[in-house]
């Protein structure tokens, strides 16, 4: 009865919060499909002879923005304007107590829609990303075709006898102009997925690290529209007699020099990309992908300043995320102690602030300047912040040459009794739903249990804390060796209460695939524990922009856009419209385009910095009282159950562990047959492992027979 007077007590706010978010929403969806409306029609008559005429009308006279600006208005302003209202729907969600029943309740609806596909070049895709990537494909289509039905009619032999050329030359030239103009549709969009504290990804559901395969496929479309829009370039100049036009940097015309220097560094970029390329030579896929920055510059030469404004708002809300995550790398964060397991895996246990919060299958990037001070690797956080406040931990498994560095160093004889260590994140979805489910079934292939360290922690507080009923776990993790069990110790904190497991009912089927017996407990490895030494420079990780993250977010995005546009009527007023009287024929391209991209990066740089050091000064008391974690140094391998089932357990976490294991050894999980066995109404399933284990259980669960399965690739990194 109390808690639901409390309840009725609290629903009127919540009722006034779910209008709100309701109201800005509607508003939201109405701006975005009016954005891609206008995208539709661009290409048509009615844009070109009816619209563009009175638009002009009203902005190229403007001595504050000119030609540029129509397309602020049509194109950047959206963008921007969608963005900021991301930012304080995600406010208000965030600070509302309603558990979002009714979202939930959506989901299920949407659940044949949420079934995966297996896309052969696309991997795994749900009914609706491949319904979205249809779409998108067919407006990328609809616009070349719009533009060729109009300007085709217009080429014929006599409309070309002027300029000496043939009919199929023009035809190739204008089908090379507006493979460009499209490729631009798919550069708009490309940086938006890897904003890794993008408002447009998370108001719609979305987070950076699911979101990288959205950014694959944009940079496969980009580069191959503007190849080929290169290509037909070069084939008219070569037929025409015309190679000399390569060379051409017009001061107020297209820039053909500056478009080559962009295609070529996009070209590179886009090989080190390739899957061979990029998993046998990861650090030339790294530094490679850097290439951006002049791929970026250079087009912008080519295009000039005010066409470029089309790509310009997902570029700027990448360059606001950036220099965020730049001002939080440039401190040391305090890394408290490492657990390392002897299949080459490492846990990172740093001190966070109680401020900080996030959502389980949340990722962190981490960059340790004594292995490399160029190179951030993502990992994915095992930790709860609801069940362990002060702390955060990572897990990283010795695959690639940097965690085998950083395990070498960390498992060498010599203690190591400092680490210095900067982190950028964490990044995650801005909620889950596993409540919703009956059962939870948890597929792993080795170091692919990581993401669902942090939902088990995650349930455990839940069902300590919370007066709800919490799903069924069943984790069914395959690895190769014994050692890798080890990797099972980690489901745990390294101090908790033993109740805490209690409440929850997890059962593990652990199987070890190369393996045909366990091996004997003395020749086993056991788990080390180190504790570093604290130094005062050493922080916390705190929430950058604090505990109104998104509506400090939505304060720079729409504070520095301002003092963008105000900066860029001043100069355009009383510098550049003095000398050129908006006729574009006077003024230099180039220099346009370095004004304005340094007046982009200056305000952004002033306002971010300000709201940046602003929140760290009100943090700065939690964040100077760093101390160790509490806990005490585990002095022996809980792994031991695993080897030995008879020996005697030390504390009762263990045991419920141990009781809850099953081992198989030599074999495979049937995963049809565990799947389909399972009757519950709603069963979430769960994978994260190798690709062929992923699409094992993506037919498993798209194949029909068997309604109750929900599935969900999990990303993690490691």
């Amino acid at each position: 009865m109390d808690s639901r007077m409390a309840q009725r007590s609290s629903s009127p706010s919540s009722s006034n919060s779910n209008g709100f978010q309701a109201i800005i929403m509607a508003l939201l969806l109405t701006v975005t499909i009016g954005y891609f409306l206008l995208l539709i029609v661009t290409p048509t008559n009615m844009y070109r002879q009816i619209w563009t005429p009175k638009i002009k009308a009203q902005t190229a006279t403007s001595t504050y923005f000119g030609a540029q600006g129509r397309t602020l208005l049509l194109n950047t302003f959206p963008f921007i304007f969608i963005a900021v209202l991301g930012c304080v729907y995600l406010h208000l969600w965030k600070k509302s107590n309603d558990k979002n029943i009714n979202r939930v309740e959506g989901k299920q609806k949407l659940t044949i829609w949420r079934r995966p596909i297996i896309m052969k070049g696309l991997g795994i895709v749900s009914r609706i990303e491949l319904c979205f990537f249809v779409m998108f494909i067919a407006l990328l289509v609809w616009t070349f075709a719009s533009y060729l039905r109009i300007i085709f009619p217009t080429i014929t032999p006599k409309s070309v006898a002027k300029s000496g050329e043939k009919v199929w030359e023009a035809k190739l030239e204008n089908s090379g102009l507006r493979l460009g103009l499209v490729g631009n549709i798919a550069l708009t969009f490309l940086f938006v997925p890897v904003t890794r504290g993008s408002s447009v990804l998370q108001v719609f559901g979305l987070t950076s690290e699911a979101s990288v395969k959205y950014h694959i496929w944009l940079g496969h479309i980009v580069m191959t529209l503007f190849s080929a829009h290169g290509i037909c370039y070069i084939i008219y100049w070569a037929a025409t007699h015309q190679l000399s036009e390569m060379l051409k940097w017009g001061k107020t015309d297209i820039s053909n020099l500056a478009g080559e220097l962009s295609l070529l560094s996009g070209l590179v970029l886009w090989i080190a990309t390739f899957p061979r390329i990029r998993r046998k030579m990861f650090e030339l896929f790294f530094y490679t992908h850097h290439l951006y920055i002049l791929f970026v510059v250079f087009f912008v030469f080519h295009v000039g300043v005010s066409y470029a404004g089309i790509m310009l708002p997902g570029f700027y809300l990448f360059i606001v995320d950036r220099y965020l995550r730049f001002l939080q790398s440039r401190s040391n964060v305090r890394l408290v102690s490492a657990r390392v397991l002897p299949c080459e895996t490492v846990e990172l246990n740093f001190s966070k602030s109680k401020g900080l919060s996030f959502t389980p299958t949340s990722i962190m990037f981490v960059n340790v300047p004594s292995i490399s001070r160029m190179q951030w690797h993502p990992f994915t956080i095992t930790s709860s912040s609801s069940l362990e406040a002060e702390k955060l931990s990572v897990v990283i498994k010795g695959e690639g040459s940097w965690s085998k560095k950083l395990y070498q160093m960390l498992s060498s004889p010599i203690s190591v009794d400092r680490l210095n260590v900067s982190v950028e994140g964490p990044y995650g979805p801005p909620s889950t739903h596993f409540l919703r489910h009956d059962l939870l079934i948890m597929v792993s292939g080795g170091s692919g249990i990581t993401p669902f360290i942090s939902i088990i922690r995650e349930l455990i507080h839940t069902s300590e804390s919370q007066k709800c009923k919490t799903p069924e776990i069943l984790l069914i993790s395959v690895f190769k060796n014994s050692e890798d069990l080890t990797m099972l110790d980690l489901l745990l904190p390294i101090s908790g209460a033993p109740s805490e497991t209690s409440k929850l009912g997890l059962q593990i089927e652990a199987y070890v695939t190369r393996e045909k017996q366990p091996i004997l407990a003395e020749d086993k490895k056991n788990l080390r524990t180190i504790w570093f030494k604290p130094n005062p420079s050493d922080q916390p990780i705190t929430p950058i922009l604090g505990q109104n993250n998104w509506l400090w977010l939505g304060a720079i995005i729409s504070s520095s856009f301002i003092i963008f546009l105000i900066s860029l009527g001043a100069l355009n007023r009383y510098y550049i419209y003095p000398i050129d009287k908006n006729t574009n024929d006077i003024y230099s391209y180039p220099i346009k385009a370095v004004l304005n991209m340094l007046l982009i990066c200056i305000s952004i740089v002033i306002t971010s910095t300000a709201a940046f050091l602003w929140n760290k000064k009100h943090t700065g008391v939690e964040a100077n009282q760093i101390q160790n974690m509490e806990g005490a140094t585990p002095m022996a391998s809980p792994n031991s159950w695993f080897y030995n089932a008879d020996r005697e357990m030390e504390s009762l976490p263990q045991q419920s562990l141990l009781q809850s294991t099953n081992l198989h050894f030599g074999e495979r999980p049937d995963l049809k047959k565990i799947l389909f066995e399972r009757k519950e109404s709603s069963v979430g399933v769960l994978v994260c492992g190798p690709k062929k284990m992923r699409h094992e259980v993506a037919n498993i669960c798209s194949s029909g027979l068997a309604s109750n399965l929900h599935f969900e690739s999990i990303s993690f990194s490691w």
